[in-house]
């Protein structure tokens, strides 16, 4: 072989041995949400296991405001090269886009994998007054403002999720708006809100008391506690997400990216993780979790306009 051949050879390999050597430093990985809540108590949990994996170590970064906006738009203009991925419930992507100006749509990603699917509970504050979903309803009849709960913005999940229930029992609430569940959490704590929705991870993660489960049926995880369908209000909420990456990436990255993410779902660790959290590991890959954030979108756009909130 002349060494003109031999150079020409060595090029074409060059492509191949740079995605053979994916990823050859760390991986940032964006949480679009401050620390202690759902969406970054998910990161936390996956974090080690991606990073083992991956044989790369992955940095979780927290990035919160504006119901998950900013991180997500960060992670919409960043290089699609493999180095910066981040997670998003699924509110931050199928709604946030029709309720403020984002540079992004649901289908501005690309879609890595789904790893949770977490009931929303209806949490107690600490120092209400009332201790059961009865004595909230009978509450929140005193005046429009009696009950002041929390949410991650108007249009979040959680405040979809507390509008339909205070409308099905026919009252009203003060909504005070927070960056996340972390923050959100410590006002509970605090005494500066009666109740909020969220996951069942925070309840677990801060002693904070759940009142119900938003769903038909109780949870394994916490058996005590009475689906809101046993206090006469059938309905049904979840949050969840998964990793995603700038639209872009190329197909040998997002397909390593996947499949260490599955290998880290079915991981000891992150089931163990899940399990103490009171989370439900559940994985999707990229297709099918793109498939579901997109048929989402569609729902939450006509009914965010049906309620007059849509931009």
């Amino acid at each position: 072989m002349t060494l003109r051949a031999l150079l020409l050879a060595l090029l074409f390999c060059l492509p191949a041995m740079a995605q053979d050597a994916y990823p050859s430093r760390p991986v940032q990985l964006i949480v679009p949400f401050p620390p202690g809540g759902n969406t970054d108590l998910m990161a936390r949990a996956l974090q080690a296991e991606l990073t083992r994996a991956l044989g790369q170590t992955v940095v979780a970064v927290n990035r919160g405001g504006a119901a998950g906006a900013i991180g997500n738009a960060e992670l919409y203009r960043a290089r699609p090269d493999g180095m910066t991925i981040g997670i998003s419930p699924n509110n931050a992507i199928t709604t946030q886009p029709f309720l403020q100006p984002t540079p992004y749509q649901a289908d501005s990603f690309r879609y890595i994998c789904m790893f949770y699917d977490n009931p929303q509970v209806l949490i107690l504050g600490r120092n209400a007054p009332f201790n059961d979903v009865a004595g909230l309803v009978a509450h929140a009849r005193r005046g429009r403002d009696a009950l002041v709960y929390g949410a991650p913005g108007a249009g979040s999940t959680q405040h979809i999720l507390m509008a339909q229930f205070l409308r099905a029992a026919g009252v009203e609430g003060l909504m005070v708006s927070y960056t996340g569940a972390g923050p959100m959490a410590a006002a509970a704590l605090g005494g500066q809100i009666m109740a909020f929705v969220e996951a069942a991870t925070i309840p677990t993660s801060t002693g904070l008391t759940a009142l119900a489960v938003l769903d038909a049926n109780r949870m394994p995880g916490l058996p005590e506690v009475p689906s809101i369908a046993e206090a006469g209000y059938p309905m049904r909420g979840s949050t969840y997400g998964g990793l995603l990456a700038p639209a872009g990436l190329p197909d040998a990255m997002a397909t390593t990216l996947e499949r260490a993410c599955e290998t880290a779902v079915a991981s000891e660790g992150f089931r163990a993780t899940a399990e103490r959290l009171n989370a439900v590991p559940a994985f999707l890959p990229g297709a099918a979790f793109r498939e579901r954030f997109l048929a989402e979108a569609a729902i939450n756009r006509a009914l965010l306009r049906e309620l007059g909130l849509s931009n």
